[in-house]
């Protein structure tokens, strides 16, 4: 308190106030170390890491980010009227402490929901009629349909195994020259379609030794090499060893990357790996009317915990879009970028900056709906493809003097 007397003024200050903002520090530096003891006595396992760090750091979407930096540079605010309005911080604060978006149930249904994972992943790119309750999702096969003895038997097969009418195909302008630059291959290969399962109505049955994704890859091959692009089609029976080696579905992935690595070896031309797979939903969310006809939509999956996934992301979106554009919103379902607990998030895509897996088509798709669906693909990546490569010709070639 201050005083005033005859010769100056004096002030007098309550030790209990030094006392107060001691105590505070030393709480303060109490519980700093109290934490960072805390911290470092905990089993490893329990220890935070980057990799929780880095799942935090994603409910910071980019929108949030321009609004932070907004507020040291005005000139970020300006990218967008709405980026103006200040960020509600108790929200944010809620979102990294809990890990749950309020926008999102998913991100709380999915940890107390058994199974409730094939609903998770993130939409980069939304087809037509694509968003969270219709995502692609993985069936797998109960463990005695693995066995092919078990298997059903089939119809629909008129057809099928005849060699096709041969249509008159205008020589391609370019080639690879004998060259085979696409890899395509099934981790899961004995993924089938009911139309061809005698008996068979349940989505988890539809696996067949015989008839099954790996002819899509027949077809695949045959409309790459009409536009001049040579191919491999490797029909590992992957899932077939699995079943001899008493592994689960869940190894199927590193089983395929054994063949993929051992053809990167021996063939050093192929540049570009696609995974063919076909998705567990029904033919209402999976067919596409095109020009009067029907289409088995495709939908591209790609990990997210690959670490350099962004160039399979890149490559994917732009055959979206290629896709879109030449064929209308129907045909692709979108990409999907898959990286939560329960799914595989690599899917051998580290292997390659060119390696994308692709859904074609669900259970209840015919062969006639998916060969569509691969011409149209097989059209979309050859005009993909040789634009690359006139890109990477001009780059090497040296630019002329003048």
């Amino acid at each position: 308190m201050k005083q005033r007397g005859s010769t100056g003024v004096f002030v007098s200050v309550r030790g209990s106030v030094f006392l107060k903002m001691g105590g505070c520090v030393l709480l303060f530096l109490l519980a700093v170390f109290f934490l960072s003891g805390l911290l470092t006595s905990l089993k490893p396992e329990l220890r935070p890491i980057s990799a929780s760090v880095n799942q935090a750091s994603n409910v910071v979407d980019s929108k949030l980010l321009y609004q932070l930096m907004g507020w040291e540079n005005h000139h970020f605010l300006e990218i967008h009227e709405d980026l103006g309005a200040s960020p509600k911080l108790t929200y944010i604060a809620f979102k990294l402490s809990s890990n749950i978006n309020l926008n999102d149930p998913r991100s709380l249904l999915g940890r107390e929901l058994p199974g409730f994972f094939q609903f998770d992943g993130r939409i980069a790119v939304a087809g037509e009629g694509t968003n969270y309750t219709n995502m692609p999702i993985e069936s797998p096969p109960p463990a005695e349909i693995m066995e092919a003895e078990r298997e059903a038997a089939l119809q629909n097969l008129e057809g099928l195994d005849q060699s096709k009418e041969k249509k008159t195909v205008p020589a391609p302008k370019q080639t690879t020259g004998g060259r085979n630059v696409v890899y395509l291959y099934f981790s899961h290969n004995r993924e089938s379609y009911l139309p061809y399962l005698k008996g068979v109505t349940d989505p988890n049955l539809a696996y067949h030794s015989k008839i099954n994704v790996t002819k899509i890859g027949d077809e695949l091959k045959a409309r790459l090499a009409e536009n001049g692009i040579g191919s491999i089609v490797d029909k590992t029976d992957v899932m077939g060893l699995l079943t001899k080696q008493g592994l689960k579905m869940a190894s199927a992935y590193m089983q395929s990357r054994k063949e993929v690595e051992a053809a990167m070896s021996s063939n050093r031309d192929l540049a570009y790996f696609i995974d063919i797979h076909r998705d567990a939903r029904r033919k209402d969310q999976t067919t596409a009317m095109i020009g009067g006809q029907p289409y088995a939509k495709l939908a591209f999956i790609i990990g997210g915990k690959n670490p350099n996934y962004e160039k399979n992301l890149r490559l994917a979106t732009t055959l979206h879009n290629m896709l879109k554009k030449k064929y209308g919103d129907g045909l692709s379902r979108g990409v999907i970028i898959k990286q939560e607990a329960g799914a595989n998030g690599i899917y051998n895509q580290n292997l390659s900056e060119n390696s994308i897996l692709i859904e074609f088509g669900g259970v209840d798709n015919t062969f006639a709906e998916l060969d569509r669906s691969a011409a149209a693909l097989a059209d979309v990546f050859s005009e993909y493809y040789w634009q690359a490569e006139k890109v990477d010709q001009s780059i090497a070639q040296p630019a002329k003097k003048q």
